[in-house]
């Protein structure tokens, strides 16, 4: 055991006369050097969550507090549910019968000319 405190008492006295390359030259060998990486103890102190103030939280009439839950201001959810009818065959054949189709229930044709081919194109159109 006695070797085992010898070696590590060696060690940190050598330690503290050899340096790493980077402390020997460069801008780390400057004595007013100050390394960027903060200690443990000096990162964070208190945690992010942890408030310096307690909140003051104003109270009204419950009418006019703003409701933060989504659910309530979501419009997509917000409307009446949809009326859905099945039809059956029966169902759409009476209806059938009792529509009668106008010729103004349809769109216009746009196109009401007739289109002339011309007989004498040579080659379809084209001049060779």
């Amino acid at each position: 055991m006695a070797s085992k405190v010898s070696s590590s008492s060696i060690f940190q006295s050598l330690k503290r006369y050899i340096k790493k390359p980077w402390e020997i030259t460069g801008p780390c060998a400057d004595p007013e050097y100050r390394s960027a990486l903060p200690k443990a103890t000096e990162y964070r102190v208190r945690c992010p969550a942890t408030t310096l103030q307690k909140p003051i939280v104003p109270t009204s009439d419950p009418e006019t507090v703003f409701d933060i839950k989504y659910y309530a201001r979501d419009q997509r959810r917000n409307r009446p549910p949809i009326r859905r009818t099945i039809l059956k065959k029966a169902d759409v054949e009476k209806m059938m019968k009792e529509k009668t189709f106008d010729v103004n229930d349809f769109p216009k044709v746009y196109l009401t000319a007739k289109v002339e081919e011309d007989d004498n194109a040579i080659g379809g159109g084209y001049q060779k």
